[in-house]
């Protein structure tokens, strides 16, 4: 097979013609809109897993205060399934928007590394929203796992492994680091640039701005805690130590005032919740 200029001409060609599709399917209404409903639709889950941890701070354990928790519980509505594919969707248009950002998306920064660290959170991002996508549909068609023995399970595997250990230590630091990363979020209200100008101004940007602060906080102080297990776990050697935020919730409620904590942080949840409304209203793709 030839690999002459000639080739390589078009090779460029091609790979500039799909940057440009990539580039105007980002910019499109249809792209604004679907990001708009992905963004009600996460925040629904958000706001069920604070319903989930309040009610577990009161004593009543039925429920699991995890996305996975939260789309079980969406299906005991009525109207449950039809929601949970509107969530499904939801969370797939999430997973287009922040996929198609990563890869061509953040072109008004003009420094280069800013610009590389935030297709990087995109990428990130889209693989969270993919994460309760997948567990949404196997809710849906009734192929979901039962529990959180799945994630103790995967964390012995990869123990297992050569180096297994460091590994999964390694993803505890990071997920950690992700959760310290929201919690500067909140307190510098980064966050406000997700936000149109109407949407940080008057009574209402103030409002706005104070959910996000405290959501960004609640939600960053829960993912560490998250990324605190499995750094557990790697440090004992001992899988059943990890877990996902439903563990780690669990986790707050067996500490002195733990009920207190918990609701605290389920209030929280709640206010990113309401955050997250607010940014599907106001929506800033910048």
């Amino acid at each position: 097979m030839s690999t002459g200029p000639g080739n390589t001409g078009n090779l460029g060609t091609i790979g500039d013609q799909a940057r440009q599709a990539g580039e105007q399917a980002h910019r499109s209404d249809w792209m604004d809109r679907g990001a708009r409903i992905g963004l009600v639709a996460y925040a629904a889950v958000y706001l069920l897993v604070a319903w989930l941890c309040v009610q577990l701070a009161l004593g009543d354990h039925e429920g699991r205060p995890s996305s996975t928790g939260a789309l079980r519980e969406l299906t005991q509505q009525p109207f449950g399934e039809v929601l949970l594919w509107v969530v499904v969707v939801g969370m797939v248009f999430l997973v287009v928007w922040k996929g198609l950002e990563a890869a061509v998306g953040h072109r008004d920064e003009q420094d280069a590394g800013t610009r590389a660290r935030k297709r990087v959170m995109s990428a990130f991002k889209a693989v969270l929203y993919a994460a309760v996508a997948v567990s949404g549909l196997g809710i849906a068609t009734h192929s979901g796992s039962g529990g959180g023995g799945s994630q103790t399970t995967w964390t012995a595997t990869v123990m297992g492994w050569p180096g297994g250990q460091l590994l999964v230590g390694a993803v505890g630091l990071a997920i950690i680091c992700y959760g310290g990363y929201q919690v500067w979020t909140g307190w510098t209200e980064e966050f406000a640039e997700k936000l149109d100008a109407e949407g940080r101004s008057g009574r209402s940007g103030r409002a706005y701005l104070a959910f996000g602060k405290a959501g960004y906080t609640a939600k960053g102080i829960a993912i560490g805690l998250v990324g605190a297990l499995f750094a557990y776990a790697a440090i004992t050697h001992d899988a059943t130590r990890s877990g996902g935020l439903d563990e780690a919730l669990l986790t707050v409620l067996r500490q002195p005032f733990g009920p207190v904590l918990l609701g605290l942080i389920g209030l929280g949840l709640a206010c990113y919740g309401v955050f997250t409304l607010a940014r599907a209203r106001h929506l800033s793709r910048r």
